[in-house]
């Protein structure tokens, strides 16, 4: 009777140990899902600041005389573009097609405003206006801040996703369908030198 109680005490043991052992291993996959998504969250933040300033450099450079309509066109149809993909929900992180999708749409503005930004310095009124400095300023700002969350996304998304196939882990990983991360990527070409041509 004695024997049989010790072996049931030792069996009740080994089962908390392992409910804790689980438990925490659980919460620590989820401590970093969460901090990949507040990662991305702050992604998005950025992005949104970039979306809002559009219209106003718009506005500002429709102002000059003889601007090029064209490029003017390009921004505000890569913005409207945008539209409801500023935000992606989470599960669109783990989708690779979704994912591709939303950063192409954002390499799509990014493009735009670039060569919106050449074009301008064909314009002296233009450089000289103080809404537009103003303006440039604050998404030259932007662009750099995009820059370092993407990087702090990336790197959680590593830490994530790195810890999800490590063994024990990925055992607890596959019981919860937890998927990798997406991470964002150089844009199609990145790694062409781009032809610098003097006039």
């Amino acid at each position: 009777m004695k024997k049989g109680l010790i072996v049931l005490l030792v069996i009740l043991l080994i089962i908390i140990i392992a409910a804790g052992w689980f438990v925490g291993r659980y919460n620590s996959l989820q401590r970093e899902k969460v901090a990949v998504e507040t990662a991305w969250a702050q992604v998005e933040n950025v992005y949104q600041s970039r979306f809002d300033l559009v219209p106003n450099l718009v506005a500002t450079v429709q102002g000059a005389a003889n601007f090029e309509r064209e490029t003017l066109a390009q921004v505000t149809e890569a913005r409207a573009r945008m539209g409801g993909q500023l935000n992606l929900p989470p599960e669109a992180l783990s989708d690779p097609n979704a994912f591709q999708q939303f950063q192409a749409n954002q390499a799509g503005l990014s493009n735009a405003l670039s060569r919106l930004m050449v074009v301008v310095e064909r314009y002296p009124e233009l450089k000289a206006n103080q809404n537009f400095l103003q303006l440039q300023a604050q998404l030259e700002g932007i662009e750099n801040r995009i820059r370092t969350e993407r990087m702090r996304y990336n790197e959680a998304a590593k830490k994530y996703n790195q810890m999800i196939v490590v063994f024990p882990n990925n055992i607890i990983a596959g019981m919860i369908g937890a998927r990798a991360f997406q991470f964002f990527t150089a844009d199609a070409g990145a790694q062409t030198a781009p032809k610098v041509e003097f006039n």
